[in-house]
């Protein structure tokens, strides 16, 4: 009697699992050191086609073992290691060549092997297949520019604490390449290879490099070697030789920072840093925290058109914050032994909202934008977040889940979803906090002192010390006594409509609307080719291409007019009042329907299919921007003023 295709099925997945069942248990994380060193070869060479080799000498005993590749990164918050991008693993011993692997079934970051008596070590070699289009992720290598992330070309042992395990690093560039990481250099293999000093996997993941052909080094803090302090350095990359043209002032600005940065956290918890700071169309834009260095990528004309680029200028700023603020004191829950024990993310609203007040504050305290934008900036955040849909059903601290949920990735339906808003409305909280406390005091305290007496202790101090709610409350009342706990968690849990702008107020402004753009929404709009009518017909559009067409409906506004209409996110523009859509005629079709006259017409386009909706939207264009509260201290001003 022959068998069923679900007899058969049964059959094999009972094999499968008793398989499966017979691999012993991943072992947990130890208290020993890990013993021996793992000697780490990476080659980066192979630009044209993006492919890293990896070579990994890891000492062993007999007996079971287990190798993690890193899943849960510092940064990220979330489990965003790309597994899939990892190829050609093979491993063998001296004594019996190739030793099969068995990846667990459950963790399938984990790698399990069988070790023969006297052998004394393990060699892995396996490749990173860099994305070759951002279609695929973020692009790392080009034929100008190399990213290495250690997280991206490693195994290590899984029951060992990342502190406990020493790795010898070296990494073979193109030729003519120059570099820049946090790690220390040792010196030049006999293949040319950069070797650096050992250092334990939890440094050596906080260390990437950023290498190019077109390359630029900026002393960011002249004479602090002679002065006894850590140095700091830009070390700029980019795509094209002219890009790396920083003017005098561009630099002063950049130099401001660091000072300003000393002012307010009166410590620093580096040996020296140096920011990884890439300007490119082609390498993957990025902005990832670490503790003596931060990974950043903006577009080409950062210095060349330093009008355009205003938007991006809060960028080094946050991610310098993060040295005091994530990297040396980190939330309990973030400060995990190794890369595979889960993270949890509850403070990321202290973690990044706390750094995205700070990298807004020193950014204009160090020159880089002027007040008047800072305010601009302010204005786009209280706006956006004051018309959040998504506020009345998903509390802000429930978003700090986010990276876990669905990472930091924006969809059509974000208004409404909500994403990592933990950043920018934490920026509104904090700016809560600092008034109040401002307010309390006469002037004579402000969330400065928080900064200080919270993340600058110990200076000098490179180990992290983590922190709790408890300890953030704390702080806070030791600067100025309040009820903390209930406000924060009033705003973590607490629901919309409407966004908190107390402390907007407290600092002598509001919010306010008219149709004139400001010259930092053009240029967010310009760097990020977005034209924005989200505060008019409820939506944007963006020209950055993509499988639907170049002029895509996005950032849409649930029950805003167009979703109204019936729009969707990722619908391609096609037309206005009967003519290819250009974002002048769309802003002459909101102008020319105020009176009702001529309602707006769009021709639309999702995937295979044509439409025609029409919005008769009569309030004309509006923008956000910030207006004086008469008879009310500038609070605002005063903290947005470079410290003496």
């Amino acid at each position: 009697m022959g068998r069923t295709a679900t007899g058969i099925a049964g059959a094999l997945l009972a094999l499968s699992s008793t398989a499966y069942a017979a691999l012993p248990a991943i072992p947990a994380i130890g208290d020993a050191s890990f013993p021996g060193t793992i000697v780490l070869a990476v080659d980066a060479t192979d630009t044209e086609r993006r492919i890293v080799r990896i070579s990994e000498t890891i000492p062993v005993t007999a007996g079971h073992f287990v190798l993690f590749y890193p899943q849960w990164l510092p940064g990220t918050h979330s489990p965003s290691a790309r597994l899939d991008q990892m190829a050609g693993l093979t491993c063998s011993d001296d004594k019996n060549g190739r030793i099969a692997w068995t990846r667990d079934p459950v963790n399938v970051w984990a790698f399990h092997f069988d070790i023969a008596d006297n052998v004394p070590q393990l060699t892995c070699e396996f490749e990173f297949l860099s994305p070759l289009d951002a279609a695929q992720g973020r692009e790392v290598m080009t034929p100008d520019i190399v990213g290495v992330q250690w997280n991206q070309v490693l195994l290590y042992p899984a029951s060992y604490d990342a502190s406990r395990i020493a790795f010898k690093p070296t990494v073979k560039l193109p030729q003519g390449f120059s570099y820049a990481t946090a790690l220390d250099t040792e010196g030049r293999a006999a293949d040319g290879a950069i070797a650096f000093k050992p250092a334990d996997l939890e440094t050596l993941i906080d260390s990437p490099l950023f290498s190019g052909r077109y390359f630029k080094t900026i002393d960011l803090d002249p004479g602090a070697v002679a002065a006894g302090r850590p140095p700091v350095r830009l070390n700029v990359v980019a795509d094209h030789e002219a890009s790396l043209d920083a003017k005098p002032d561009q630099i002063d600005a950049h130099r401001r920072l660091v000072q300003q940065a000393d002012r307010l956290f009166g410590s620093r918890h580096y040996a020296h840093y140096d920011f990884l700071f890439a300007l490119s169309d082609q390498f993957g834009g990025i902005g990832l925290e670490h503790h003596q260095s931060s990974e950043n990528g903006v577009r080409p004309n950062y210095f060349t058109d330093w009008k355009a680029s205003v938007s991006s200028r809060e960028l080094l700023p946050h991610e310098y914050s993060h040295s005091w603020d994530g990297k040396f004191r980190r939330p309990a829950d973030l400060a995990t032994p190794n890369y595979n024990v889960p993270m949890q993310d509850s403070l990321l609203w202290a973690y990044e909202g706390q750094t995205q007040y700070w990298g807004h504050v020193l950014a204009a305290r160090s020159g880089l934008i002027d007040a008047a934008t800072a305010r601009e900036i302010q204005a786009a955040v209280a706006a956006g977040y004051d018309a959040r849909a998504g506020r009345v059903w998903r509390n802000l601290q429930d978003t700090t889940n986010q990276p876990i949920v669905g990472g930091r990735f924006d969809t059509e339906w974000t208004d409404w979803l909500r994403g990592a808003d933990y950043y920018d409305e934490m920026d509104l909280v904090w700016l809560d906090v600092d008034t109040k406390i401002r307010e309390l005091s006469n002037g004579k305290r402000s969330l400065d002192d928080f900064a200080k007496g919270f993340f600058g202790v110990e200076n000098g101090r490179v180990k992290v010390l983590t922190y709790t709610f408890e300890d953030i409350a704390a702080a806070l009342t030791k600067v100025q006594p309040f009820d903390w706990k209930t406000l924060l968690r009033a705003r973590l849990d607490g629901y919309g409509p409407g966004a908190p702008l107390d402390g907007l107020e407290r600092a002598g402004w509001k919010l306010v609307f008219d149709d004139q753009e400001s010259d930092y929404a053009k240029s967010a709009a310009s760097n990020g080719r977005v034209t924005g009518f989200a505060y008019s017909l409820g939506f944007d559009v963006s020209t950055d291409g993509g499988r639907n067409g170049r002029n895509r409906i996005t950032n849409l506004r649930w029950n805003g007019p167009g979703f109204a209409a019936g729009l969707t996110g990722r619908m391609t523009l096609v037309a206005v009042n009967g003519r290819s859509y250009t974002p002048e005629l769309l802003k002459e079709g909101i102008v020319a329907n105020r009176e009702g006259k001529q309602p707006i017409e769009l021709i639309v386009k999702s995937g295979d299919y044509y439409r025609t909706v029409k919005i008769d939207y009569r309030d004309g264009l509006h923008y956000p921007h910030l207006a004086r509260i008469e008879g009310t201290p500038d609070r605002l001003g005063a903290i947005f003023a470079a410290k003496p």
